[in-house]
């Protein structure tokens, strides 16, 4: 048993992720009980306010595995977010609450595919670099310009009409076994769902294809020179990424049964950014950490009257690439490894400065 959880851990551990240490996993435990237990604390309520903060941790772990990991910067993750947004809307407007889980899947897959196809054009057409980000900005605002001119009568697909910036109210519940899942249900499966997605993400990470990625965003022309097709690990990164999107996207239509225009925004767009560069682009776990204080943080201000929400988010953001370039966790690992090697160095002088005791 004990073999098995060592084999486990050494699979979650390697040196493409941060937190690596006992220490790590003993407070990355607590803090998974803290997010269980949190509706339990707070109600049902407030816990399905909470919901919103975790299903955006699927949108930032999806840049931060293309960005951080490939070092594909994109603009288009809120595209693929919407897309399948729209794509469960559309499908349970037409088939009921009794579709929410094959509509749920087929916001997923539509967002998977429109990734792949994107990626294809771009990474085998030779677009790279900062190219990328603007082509993947382009595609997202060409989806804004369009769905904010679909108000009229005419823009339906069957029973869903698509309604411009009045958006697609009374889109249902994820339904499973019947019952409609709201408040603390909800909150429980995008917790299980993203508690899973970020082991399984760190497993891959730290696996040879892992490393693989990582060579294509150090140096993309040495790991072609090496016989990897980088093209290809672009094209397969960016459409799990798009994938991950889909599933943040799909469950936010679940979550407000309401979706708009304003998902495929510039400001939106931008968001992912900011939460990965907060956190650290090369952490995952930096990355749900930081969407989950923006989003918290922008909620409390808004919710006072305030107008501050934005400044203060580009300050937070200003003052993050200019005093810890990396992100948050990234300092707060390299002063962890500061502390433990001062630590043991004065340890090590302590130990020597003890006289040793002559025996009888």
């Amino acid at each position: 048993m004990i073999e098995r959880l060592k084999s486990a851990l050494g699979a979650l551990n390697g040196p493409n992720t941060y937190g690596n240490s006992r220490a790590f996993w003993v407070l990355f435990v607590v803090g998974v009980v803290g997010v269980f237990a949190y509706p339990m604390a707070t109600g049902s309520y407030r816990a399905g306010q909470a919901s919103l903060y975790l299903l955006y941790g699927f949108l930032a772990l999806s840049l931060c595995f293309i960005w951080g990991y490939c070092g594909v910067l994109s603009f288009g993750q809120v595209a693929f977010f919407g897309l399948a947004g729209y794509t469960f809307g559309v499908v349970t407007l037409n088939f009921g609450a009794g579709a929410t889980v094959p509509a749920a899947l087929a916001g997923v897959v539509i967002a998977t595919v429109v990734a792949a196809v994107l990626g294809y054009f771009m990474f085998y057409g030779g677009i790279r670099d900062v190219y990328v980000a603007i082509v993947t900005l382009a595609f997202t605002l060409v989806l804004y310009t369009f769905m904010a001119q679909t108000a009229g009568s005419e823009w339906a697909i069957g029973d869903a009409r698509l309604g411009g910036f009045n958006g697609m109210p009374g889109i249902p519940n994820i339904t499973v076994g019947g019952t409609a899942l709201s408040g603390e249900t909800f909150y429980y499966l995008v917790a299980v769902l993203l508690l899973v997605t970020y082991l399984g993400m760190r497993v891959l990470v730290n696996s040879r294809y892992g490393r693989v990625m990582v060579a294509v965003r150090e140096d993309e022309d040495r790991a072609e020179m090496l016989g990897y097709n980088t093209k290809f690990v672009k094209f397969a990164v960016f459409t799990f990424g798009g994938l991950l999107a889909g599933i943040s996207g799909m469950l936010y239509a679940s979550w407000g049964n309401f979706i708009d225009p304003s998902v495929f925004a510039l400001s939106f767009a931008a968001l992912p950014i900011v939460w990965v560069s907060i956190g650290g682009r090369e952490s995952l776990i930096g990355a749900i950490g930081a969407t989950f204080f923006i989003e918290r943080l922008s909620q409390e201000l808004a919710a006072t009257g305030s107008e501050w929400a934005l400044v203060v988010i580009g300050a937070l953001l200003l003052g993050v690439i200019l005093l810890m370039p990396k992100g948050f966790v990234p300092m707060i690992d390299s002063y962890a490894k500061v502390g433990l090697r001062w630590l043991k160095k004065k340890r090590g002088k302590s130990e020597k400065e003890v006289p040793a005791v002559d025996g009888d």
